[in-house]
């Protein structure tokens, strides 16, 4: 016997309000990353009324259930990401966030609850399953880099995996499109603080003290100059800044002032151009403005790159999936960032978007996962269960990047 797609989609239709309510309690107590206390229980409570093997606590809150099939064969891991953003909810909905200043903005709520689903069915295949399969619920994967402590601390240890695949809602794509290819899907990510400290003066004598406002504005435009200037216009990098904090009167120049941002890129010697310039145009800002200004460059994800095999293996599992609309693989990958690169850094495998249908972006204050992908998610990641286990003979024990 075989994994049913054709009963998987009849089981999805009858479960619908049961998935439909996970996802919106899990949006309605959205937590922040390394936080995910609640979301945690939860998750256990759900996996272990299915029977599965469920080992809590990978990078503090992380969860990884197994089900173990009937029948040799390959070890895959799912994973779903699990922390919400420090952003307030704007939105009338009946499920709305309870939690002030924290929302699912980035529909991790909704991969949760498709991943929650598939195990769902999945487990009532468990005579059907050839190998393991791994369901990985990771925590923090918001700029904070749960994937990279879940690997540190023994996530593949523990669950062996051959392959190793990940799935995340894409707005402005068609609902139940699938979008992968190989090599590169997301970026690079490099963050970074600058602190500028001068004299704090009165407002109204500037010239008896040093102006670390004005000296803040001008290494903005000029770090600006770096990709326009510095750059191949072929290359791709994004430097962003996202935070100033400065001064606290409206009379007085403030002593300091900090600026946080942060690179975006596919290629290393880019990268190393562009931390050159930050640290050449501060010394020069820092001269020209009488300040002095410390800079720190921090590398935080690598480069999220898809295994050509596991790549194809997940396009096969959408030619053979009633939910997904149609494939697409010609695409720029998105200077976004994603913390699966250290799984994929680990083991071969691959991720993948599913288009939700909407235009929302995602990070936005009003976005909502749209739960009419709830079930085509689920299914998918059915039908990449069973065409994994039909390509056995392909995957090896050579799960492990070298």
């Amino acid at each position: 016997m075989n994994i049913s797609l054709k009963h998987a989609e009849e089981f999805f239709q009858d479960r619908a309000e049961v998935h439909r309510s996970w996802r919106h309690h899990l949006h309605q107590h959205p937590e922040i990353a390394f936080q995910e206390r609640d979301t945690s229980n939860f998750l256990v409570d759900r996996l272990s009324e299915m029977g599965l093997s469920v080992k809590q606590g990978f990078a503090s809150t992380g969860v990884v259930a197994s089900l173990y099939g009937a029948k040799p064969g390959p070890e895959i891991g799912f994973r779903a990401d699990m922390d919400a953003l420090p952003i307030e909810e704007q939105s009338s909905l009946p499920y709305k966030s309870r939690r002030p200043g924290v929302t699912h903005a980035c529909g991790h709520d909704g991969h949760m609850a498709m991943l929650l689903a598939a195990a769902d069915y999945l487990t009532t295949q468990a005579t059907s399953v050839s190998g393991t399969v791994h369901f990985i619920f990771q925590p923090a994967e918001e700029a904070a880099g749960g994937g990279r402590v879940m690997v540190e601390e023994g996530l593949f240890d523990h669950a062996k995996c051959d392959l190793v695949f990940g799935l995340h809602n894409w707005p402005a794509l068609r609902k139940g499109t699938l979008a992968v290819h190989e090599g590169p899907m997301m970026a690079a990510m490099d963050l970074f603080k600058v602190t500028l400290t001068g004299e704090g003066v009165h407002a109204a004598l500037p010239h008896l003290g040093t102006d670390t406002i004005v000296a803040a504005g001008a290494l903005t435009q000029a770090f600006q100059s770096i990709v326009s200037r510095a750059i191949d216009p072929h290359r791709q990098l994004v430097l962003s800044i996202t935070q100033i904090h400065g001064g606290h009167s409206l009379n007085a120049l403030p002593e300091t002032v900090e600026l946080h941002g942060t690179l975006r890129y596919f290629d290393n010697g880019i990268a190393a151009i562009a931390h050159r310039r930050m640290h050449e145009i501060v010394e020069g800002i820092a001269r020209a403005h009488e300040v002095r200004i410390a800079l720190d460059i921090r590398s935080q994800y690598p480069v999220t790159a898809n295994d050509a095999q596991a790549a194809a293996t997940m396009l096969e599992a959408a030619t053979i999936s009633p939910a997904c609309a149609e494939t697409v693989t010609d695409f720029a990958p998105s200077m976004a960032s994603e913390d699966f690169a250290f799984m994929l850094a680990a083991k071969r495998g691959a991720y993948a978007w599913i288009g939700n249908g909407r235009t929302t972006a995602l990070h936005n204050p009003e976005f909502d996962f749209n739960d009419e992908i709830l079930p085509l998610g689920a299914q998918y990641w059915v039908a990449l269960a069973a065409t994994c286990q039909s390509s056995n003979e392909t995957i090896t024990k050579k799960g492990d990047r070298k």
